[in-house]
């Protein structure tokens, strides 16, 4: 079992070599426009596409919670697109939009791809931004599908 690393940087900007796979959790609604996906979109305008075209072909494919898409963003960097979240925060009293067996669902897609590329996982605190989920929660179900599997993880902490 390799140990989860955590560095202070940017997830866009991966560290180290070989194949690289950038994963974050999006919501089941379609919309891309608040939190790390800004940052992914500056960087590369592919997965923020693909994604949108996922969500609105839904009815001839997985999109779901609990879905996994891989992006291809450069020769060996591949952003995954988690769908791990219901809904947005609309307001108090609606509860938090994270859904953890879908992150944990969309974990172990990710991990099987990770395995087939040979790719190391780079990915912020995934679930914990806007969806409102909580690391306590989140980091076991990373530690349990990829960690667990010899899959390199590196969280980005976003500071100097």
């Amino acid at each position: 079992m390799t140990v989860i690393e955590y560095v202070r940087g940017d997830a866009t900007a991966p560290r180290g070599k070989g194949v690289k796979i950038v994963a974050h959790v999006c919501n089941d609604l379609g919309g891309w426009g608040k939190g790390f996906v800004l940052a992914v979109s500056r960087r590369w305008p592919e997965p923020e596409a693909a994604y949108r075209r996922w969500h609105r072909e839904r009815a001839r494919n997985d999109f779901g919670l609990g879905a996994a898409q891989f992006v291809q963003v450069e020769p060996s960097v591949w952003v995954a697109n988690l769908v791990g979240q219901r809904g947005i925060r609309t307001g108090r009293g609606s509860g938090v939009p994270v859904r953890y067996e879908a992150i944990d669902a969309a974990l172990g897609l990710l991990a099987e791809r990770a395995v087939e590329l040979g790719a190391s996982v780079h990915m912020p605190r995934i679930g914990c931004g806007l969806a409102g989920g909580r690391w306590s929660r989140v980091e076991p179900l990373i530690a349990g599908r990829l960690s667990a599997r010899g899959i390199a993880v590196t969280v980005y902490d976003f500071g100097a």
